[in-house]
This record gives structure tokens, sequence and C-alpha cells, in this order.
């Protein structure tokens, strides 16, 4: 059952799994989103453009229509013209292209952020393997866009349909009344189902929007051994951290001894501690701990003090407040005057 429970994906993605999956090109982008800031976006810019636009339309079909009676058909003369309508073309199509880039552009800059990569374009022989390629229609992620397409199709269908259905009567008007007025009818009723299905796809947007980021981040749970593994990737095997941790206190340990022969004065507790302390008053401001331990290492202490005859002071006191201070820090000021009392016992016995 242990083992079980470790392979469900039950941990939240750190944050070097977020970015591999970001590097990947993996990220939770709603397709939704876009179609509708396209869509409401390019009914507002009709709402303002729509007059420029049918103006050059009908100069451009005026001015063609002018020019057939007198027109020469040749090879120059029609790419001239056909030059002459693409210019107009291009003239009149030119902001509805480049609002489509631009808030495509921003409709997934805003979802996803700064973003490029180039691991999405890396051949993988086995994008070309045919049956899972076959098994992608028949998935679960397959599914679920089907019965979001159909529910999008079902309910934009909807708003068509009742929206034309509560203007039949006054379509029924039309008969009586010119071209113009048919035209301007259905102009409006056009946009009115335009405008409502841009506030749909508004919603389903947002909701698809959060369901994606739901989706991503369900993709993205880890593992508890997966948690451990990239534990030890990114910090480091516990055991091995242990084991360098412990490598170097030793070489701390043994410079540290190394330092006990050059102490004036090691003072103890008797036996529980040992305090090593040198005061060189030409590079030091205050006399300072150089080799400091407990137990076995107070005993070692002691033992190389006495192969190179530093003075052994025992000081239970002094011994147990010097103990709290770190090896390289200099006696407290507070503990001055007991210092300087044991350094100049030392000093007699040294004529000194």
């Amino acid at each position: 059952m242990a083992e079980g429970s470790d392979q469900e994906r039950t941990e939240q993605a750190t944050g070097k799994r977020r970015r591999d999956f970001r590097n990947k090109g993996q990220v939770a982008q709603s397709k939704e989103v876009a179609t509708a800031a396209l869509m409401t976006t390019s009914l507002l810019l009709w709402v303002f453009f729509a007059r420029a636009f049918w103006s050059g339309l009908s100069d451009m079909v005026t001015s063609l229509l002018r020019r057939i009676s007198s027109f020469e058909v040749t090879v120059l003369s029609s790419l001239e013209l056909l030059k002459e309508m693409i210019l107009v073309a291009a003239n009149l199509l030119w902001p509805i292209f480049f609002l489509v880039l631009v808030v495509g552009f921003f409709a997934c800059f805003l979802q996803v952020g700064p973003l490029f990569t180039l691991k999405v374009f890396k051949f993988d022989i086995q994008k070309f393997n045919v049956i899972k390629g076959m098994a992608k229609f028949v998935s679960k992620r397959s599914g679920v866009e089907l019965v979001k397409s159909l529910a999008k199709i079902s309910l934009i269908g909807a708003v068509a349909y009742n929206t034309v259905r509560n203007e039949f009567d006054a379509a029924l008007t039309l008969i009586m009344q010119d071209l113009s007025q048919s035209i301007i009818f259905l102009g409006n009723v056009s946009f009115l189902v335009l405008a409502k299905t841009c506030g749909l796809l508004i919603v389903l947007g947002f909701i698809d929007f959060l369901f994606t980021r739901w989706e991503m981040e369900q993709k993205m749970k880890m593992t508890k051994q997966e948690v451990k593994e990239e534990f030890k990737e990114t910090e480091g095997d516990p055991q091995i951290k242990a084991r360098v941790r412990s490598m170097q206190q030793q070489m701390a340990r043994k410079r540290m001894m190394a330092e006990v022969p050059q102490a004036d004065v090691v003072i103890t507790n008797p036996t529980h501690l040992s305090i090593a302390i040198k005061y060189d008053r030409e590079v030091m401001d205050a006399p300072t701990i150089i080799a400091k331990g407990g137990d076995h290492l107070a005993f070692r202490i002691r033992e190389i003090a006495k192969e190179h005859k530093v003075p052994i002071v025992e000081n239970k006191p002094v011994a147990r407040a010097l103990y709290t201070h770190e090896v390289g820090e200099q006696v407290p000021e507070e503990m001055f005057m007991a210092v300087a009392e044991v350094l100049a016992y030392v000093y007699s016995l040294k004529n000194r």
C-alpha cells in the first residue's frame, strides 16, 4: 500500500518542475480566451470602422464599373488593374489584420507571460508514432475537448436562435419596406447576435481559463518519489551532505588543534571543558579563543597543551562562560578581568 501511494501524484509541483514545464513550452493557455478577445475587439472595431470600410468598398466598386466600359484587356492593363485592386483592398483590410495580430499576441502574452523556447520544435521520432497518434483521438483529453466544443456550439446556437426568433415578428414587416431598410434590419440583427455571442465567449473563455490552469496544476503534480529525487538533484543526497559536513568538521577540528600549542593558557572546568586562550598585544585588541572542546575533545586539548608545555588552569566559572563563544572570537568585555587574572597568573609562572 505504501508503494502504491508513493506512485500517486499527490504533491504540489515544485519551482523546478514548473520551470521545466515552462521551458518545454507546456504552459496553461486557453484558446477560448484568444477567441473571445479576437471576436470582441473585432466587433468593437467594426462599430467604428464599418462606415469607412463600406465607403471605401463603394468607391472601389464604382471606380471598377466606370473603367469597364473603356477598359482595353491586355496583359499589362490587367496586371495594373489587379495591382490597384489589391492595394485598395489592403488599405481597407489592414486595420482588421493588424488588430488580429496585436490582440492575438496580447491574449497569449497575458496568459503565459514572456516565454521563448525552441524545445517545442525539437525533433522527436515519437511524434511520428502512428499508434500513439491514434491513441490521442480516444484519450481523456480528446474527450474533454470534444465535450467543450459541443457545449460551446450548442450555447452559441441557442443564443443565436433565441435572438433571431425574438426579431421574427419585426422581420415580417420587411415585405412592405424597401431594400435599404431590409439591409439595415439584417445588419442590426446580425450585430445583436454577434454581441451576445461575444458576451457568451467571454464567459466561456474565463471558465476555460480557470479550467486550463487547474488542469495544468494536476498535470504538474508529483509523486513523493519524484519529490525525493528532485531534492537529491537540487540539494544533494542527504547522506552525501552529512558526509561532507563531517569531513569539514574534522578538518576544522584539526586546524583548531594545530593552534593549541600557540596558546598562552588552557582554561578547564576541569574535566568536561577546555578553552585555549591566546593574547598578543601587538596584533590583538583582546585575548582570543583559539580552541575549545567538550568531553573527549577537551581531553585531547589538554593532552596537546601538556605536550607543548602550555599552562593549564582550572577555573569552572570562566571555562563555562567562555565555552558559549565561538572559536576565533575575542573574550567579551565582561570577562576581561577574570581572563586577565588567569593570564597574569600564567605570566608570573613564566616570569613575564
